[in-house]
Order: structure tokens, then sequence, then C-alpha cells
């Protein structure tokens, strides 16, 4: 076991590059250095057991998951150009076998030190073989150590339709990189990667699996979500790509999550000379993707300036705001909820209190929005309560 600890230690030190659950597009730490983890997220390492790659994450629902983050093997045969794990460079490898893998963790688990997983592996002898050792992994833990906690799997590029259902019948969540929005921002990323084929493909069997097929043979009686990563600002790349490509994912294919990790450069890769992407593009690029996610916004609503990218200076939400609500602010007491959730200061849960509060009487003023348990200093000067402007009646008086 000893062994085991130490070649998880090693992994560690390189999968704050690996998105995983969590993120509401809060800024945080690096493990290792002060600037955004890939993810942009509530995933913070757990002191106590931080040096193996245990996290204090959040999975779907909110639940906190002590996350280990890990690979089977830190060896691959490709070379992407960002990766700490290309092919070519030098760095020490580690490797484990499935059944090593998955009793390690059971014993971590079964400790306390973790209660979930997030698997990921460079690729040997092609992703086929790859995805078979997940797989097996996932089939250990399920079966032999009879785990019911939460599971997270890679899939390789190159992994077959079948391989994807099993992963979904195991996973609470399964993964594929796409690391870039377009084929051409690929190519310069990862030239041995191929955007259709091999990454664009699986997401689309998820979909078609989770569509019409039933979940018979799942661990928990349901199919494993889908997400994805993107890799930003080593490629040129804009954000209205970033975001065009999330919105088809999210609408088309439905993944639960696209994951934003701002490029760091890294030492023996042929992008090391490359400047470091500003942490707080990855967080509007979040802050934007929740929009089209979860408020029913268009992608030609948000307010991309004209070089494709969006204000960094501005939360996506409240540059909207600026320009269609200043001049023109939305009365509460008549607006949809869509309409309610392009307000700065409300998102679902406030915009469903104020449709039911609406119900029993009118709104008329600040303090009855905090009696509902909405916070309103975003909303002040967007909002109409009853005809009057709130903010500009507190100066009145």
């Amino acid at each position: 076991m000893q062994n085991t600890l130490a070649k998880l230690e090693h992994v560690a030190t390189q999968m704050h590059f690996e998105p995983a659950e969590e993120s509401d597009g809060r800024i945080m730490l690096r493990v290792q250095q002060p600037a955004v983890a890939p993810c942009g997220i509530s995933l913070h390492p757990s002191k106590k057991h931080e040096s193996l790659g245990v996290y204090d994450a959040r999975v779907d629902g909110g639940r906190p998951v002590k996350l280990l983050k890990t690979m089977l093997t830190t060896a691959c045969e490709r070379n992407c150009y960002y990766c700490p794990f290309r092919a070519g460079r030098n760095y020490r490898r580690v490797n484990f076998k499935p059944e090593e893998m998955a009793d390690s963790f059971a014993e971590l688990n079964r400790k306390g030190t973790a209660s979930g997983i997030f698997l990921s592996s460079g690729i040997l002898r092609g992703g086929v073989t790859t995805q078979d050792k997940l797989i097996d992994t996932a089939e250990i833990l399920r079966k032999k150590h009879h785990f019911r906690g939460f599971l997270h799997l890679k899939i390789m590029p190159g992994a077959e339709r079948d391989q994807v259902q099993r992963a979904m019948e195991l996973a609470d969540r399964v993964s594929v990189n796409l690391e870039a929005p377009t084929v051409e921002h690929l190519d310069f990323l990862a030239p041995m990667k191929q955007f259709m084929d091999e990454l664009l493909k699986p997401l689309q069997w998820a979909d078609e699996i989770r569509r019409y097929q039933l979940p018979r043979n799942t661990w928990n009686g349901r199919w494993a979500s889908t997400v994805t990563q993107f890799v930003v600002g080593a490629a040129q790349d804009t954000d209205l790509e970033f975001l065009k490509a999330s919105d088809y994912l999210y609408r088309k294919l439905q993944l639960r999550r696209t994951y934003f990790s701002a490029f760091t450069p890294v030492h023996d890769t042929p992008l090391e000379n490359l400047p470091p992407e500003n942490p707080m593009r990855e967080h509007r690029l979040y802050q934007a993707s929740f929009l089209l996610r979860d408020y029913a916004w268009g992608l030609e609503e948000l307010p991309f300036l004209q070089n494709g990218r969006l204000p960094l200076d501005v939360d996506p939400k409240i540059a909207w705001a600026e320009q269609h609500l200043l001049n023109a602010p939305l009365e509460l007491n008549k607006a949809g909820k869509e309409a309610l959730l392009r307000v700065p200061g409300i998102g679902v849960k406030s915009a469903e209190t104020i449709l039911a509060a609406r119900r029993q009487s009118r709104l008329r003023s600040l303090q009855h929005l905090r009696q509902l348990g909405i916070s309103t200093k975003r909303l002040e000067k967007y909002v109409l309560l009853d005809g009057v402007q709130p903010a500009r009646q507190m100066r009145l008086f």
C-alpha cells in the first residue's frame, strides 16, 4: 500500500490541470500556485489528504464528496502540445493495474479518506485498450467492493460505442475532453486527436443512449451524466466560439457541464513559451455558460465585444442589464420568469419565489423582497416595484 500511496502522490502533482465535479464559476487557487483551478470551482484540496489528490468537492445537488482525482497511467502515446503527460516529455511515469487502483481506492474509502473518485488515464496501446482498463477498474469497484459512491470515468479518444455505454452504466458521470471549440483550434492544441470521430462522436453516442435505451444494467437505475472540458487561451480562440459550442452541447447533447481551463504553460511542451491566460476570462466564460444552461438565455444576448471576447471587467449579466434595463426597468409585478432571470441578483429560485409571492399580493418594496429571502443589492436600479424604481424612491427620502 505504501508504494501505491507514493504513486498516487506523484500523480496528484499534476491533477490540478484536469477539471472535475462542482464548479459554480467562482475563482479559487490552484493546489500548487496562485492561479485559477481549471474547473473554476468550489473544489478545494482537502487539507489532510491533498498530497494524494483528494479534494472537497460537491456533486449534483450539492452533495459533498471527498473526491480522489487520479489516473491509471501518466504514460501517454499522444503528444497534446499543452499537456504535462504528453509523449516524449521528460517526466517520471507511473502505472496502476485496474485491480491495484480499485483495491487502493476501496481502502481509502473504507478509512474515510475519500468518498468518490474521478478516474482518468493517459493513452497506451490505443484508446480502446485504455478504456477497457478504466471500465475494468469501475467493474471491480462496483462488483467486488460494492462501492456505491460517486464515480466519474473519462472516455478515451477512440473508445467504441459499447465502451461508452458500459462506462455510463457503471459511473455517475462520464466525460470527453473536447479541448477546443473547433477542428482548427484542436489541431493547434492536439494534432493527433480527431475532433469529430474521436471526441464529439462519443458525446453524441451518450446522448443517443440516454434518449433511446432504458438504463436496465446501470448500477443506480439511471444513465451517467456527461461533461466536457475546453482549454482556454492557447489557440487564439474566442469566447463566442467556446459559448457557441457550449450552447450546442447543452441544447442538443444534454451535457450537464462544460468546463473551462485557463491555459497555463507547462515546461518541456511545445507551448511552454506562450503566456498564461487571464483567470478572469475563465470566470466570465463560466458565468456566461450558466446563463445559457440555466437561465434560458440565447447566445445572441451575451455581450460580446467586436473581437468575440466577453468584457473582463463586468459580469455578462450586468453588462446586458446596463444596456437593456438601466433606462427601461422591469416591473417585477408583471414580468414572466424568463424576463426575471435577466435581472442581476435574480436567480432561478428567486424568480420562482417572486412568481409565487405575486399570487398572494403585489410587491411594493425592497423590504418585501428581503422578507422573501431575496438579496436586493444588485437589482435595485434595474426594476420597478408597483411602478416605482426603488433606488430613486430611496434617494428622494
